[in-house]
């Protein structure tokens, strides 16, 4: 059985106190500090949630995610708590006002344990970009986490939270998932709010959940998803996921050749095969797919991410928000801050997305990557008239040792592979861990559906998760 459906049984029937699973999670947080996915801890805050919570539901109150602690990466706002996206330049500054996820977390009865580490400004894919330091990874600490909602996959990974928040704008939820052995999902581009998100790309960017199970992921996207006037970009669409065992004959599986082919690691692809096996004996078809465009993906994202940060960093110039450093004139007080405060990733996208926003080279490079953006999302509509579900590898290898890409950012650009092509059609996705590796790490697989079908992407992932069980061979829920 699902662990967070266990974990709601117990507290229900009385067996779990919602006070002392909170107690828990804030002492394994401290105890597992070592793995730094924690940038703040609301330890008093969360604790007085946790008895209010405690009191409702013994009065019989149905609350979706009755009482459950749950991260949140430092990019999404908390009233009244530092926002750092992992950045010097955001230091001290404390957001005035909740992200519209975090109003429907508290609605819903979750309780927020703390703010999650991450890479800063969300730029990055090992969470090594982090002012605050690396994120490491639970089951091997010399090795990376993943990027760049790390913090919240490494608080689900080592069972301090069995929820989290992260953003995904080009594989930032799904990859760390992959690398740390959870379920993460990105949902469609509009089911949830971004409001309270400080962005990264904004025609990219998507809040999405982590759990140890397919049914907690489910619950906590059906928890944070709905139209909000205050977010131009959110749709109203219905939002019932709990997962359901599905037969799977006659279930059209799209697989993608190319990708197959980019697999770097030997024992990711034979997880890859294995799984494909199992689709095709439990009566599935599989439909190899044609996305002729798809092979431009990582060229057209590093284009219109870098440029849509570019103008979205711009309001960090220590006038408005955070760190200030003071100078005789205001042109070097923008530069000292913006110098000081920022990263050396940071800096290399604002720069990247700034010439190609520049006069000379707007057309050549910015308009031609939305283009190219447009013929990838039509080579996956072509593709879903004629499949049900798309099954991808998740990352091409597994978590990869600690400083091994820091001095090559292409090769750790092209570790967002598998990823990056459903962020620029909008489309929801999900990571589902399957086994681990020799070297006990974890190797996931992605699910990709139809815009806003979120609900045959969770029963099919939950029917592959029944058969696998990896948060058994994990242990997860131990509290």
């Amino acid at each position: 059985m699902s662990v967070v459906r266990q974990l709601k049984y117990r507290i229900q029937n009385g067996e779990l106190s919602i006070v002392d699973l909170v107690k828990s999670s804030l002492k394994k947080a401290k105890e597992k500090s070592n793995l730094n996915c924690f940038i703040s801890l609301f330890e008093d805050k969360a604790l007085e949630h946790a008895y209010n919570i405690q009191e409702r539901v013994k009065k019989g109150e149905e609350l979706k995610l009755f009482g459950l602690p749950v991260a949140v990466k430092d990019n999404i706002n908390v009233k009244g708590s530092e926002t750092t996206c992992g950045s010097n330049i955001l230091k001290g500054y404390v957001s005035p006002y909740n992200a519209t996820v975090v109003e429907k977390l508290i609605e819903n009865g979750a309780v927020i344990a703390g703010k999650a580490n991450m890479d800063e400004f969300a730029f990055g894919s090992t969470n090594e970009t982090s002012a605050f330091g690396p994120v490491k990874n639970p089951y091997d600490e010399t090795r990376v986490s993943g990027g760049s909602s790390g913090g919240s996959a490494v608080s689900v990974a080592a069972d301090i939270v069995p929820f989290a928040l992260g953003s995904d704008t080009g594989g930032s939820i799904r990859q760390p998932a992959a690398f740390c052995g959870v379920v993460g999902v990105k949902p469609t581009y509009g089911r949830v709010s971004r409001y309270g998100l400080v962005a990264f790309g904004s025609s990219l960017d998507q809040i999405g959940p982590f759990s140890y199970d397919v049914y907690g992921a489910s619950i906590l996207l059906d928890a944070i998803s709905g139209f909000d006037e205050k977010d131009s970009t959110s749709i109203n669409k219905p939002s019932n996921f709990e997962p359901e065992l599905r037969d799977l004959k006659g279930i059209k599986v799209g697989v993608i050749n190319e990708f197959a082919d980019q697999i770097q690691s030997d024992e990711v692809k034979g997880v890859y095969y294995k799984v494909l096996d199992f689709l095709k004996a439990s009566g599935a078809e599989i439909v190899e797919l044609e996305l002729p465009h798809i092979k431009y993906s990582i060229a057209s994202y590093y284009i219109v991410a870098t440029s849509e940060a570019s103008s979205n960093l711009a309001r960090f110039d220590g006038v408005r928000y955070g760190n200030r450093v003071n100078s005789d004139n205001v042109k070097d007080m923008y530069f000292k801050t913006r110098s000081e405060g920022f990263g050396e990733e940071v800096k290399r996208r604002i720069l990247l997305g700034t010439f190609a926003l520049s006069s000379g080279y707007y057309d050549a490079y910015y308009l031609k990557a939305l283009g190219v953006r447009k013929l990838i999302a039509k080579d996956f509509e072509k593709a879903f008239s004629g499949v049900d579900i798309i099954f991808t590898p998740a990352t091409p290898t597994t978590a990869f040792k600690l400083g091994e890409k820091l001095d090559n950012p292409l090769e750790m650009y092209l570790s967002d592979i598998f990823t990056v092509p459903v962020n620029l059609a909008g489309l929801p996705a999900l990571t589902l861990p399957i086994e681990f590796s020799k070297e006990k790490l974890p190797i996931g697989m992605q699910f990709i559906s139809k815009w806003f079908d979120e609900k045959t992407m969770f029963d099919i992932a939950y029917t592959v998760e029944d058969y696998y069980k990896f948060y058994e061979k994990a242990g997860y829920g131990r509290f």
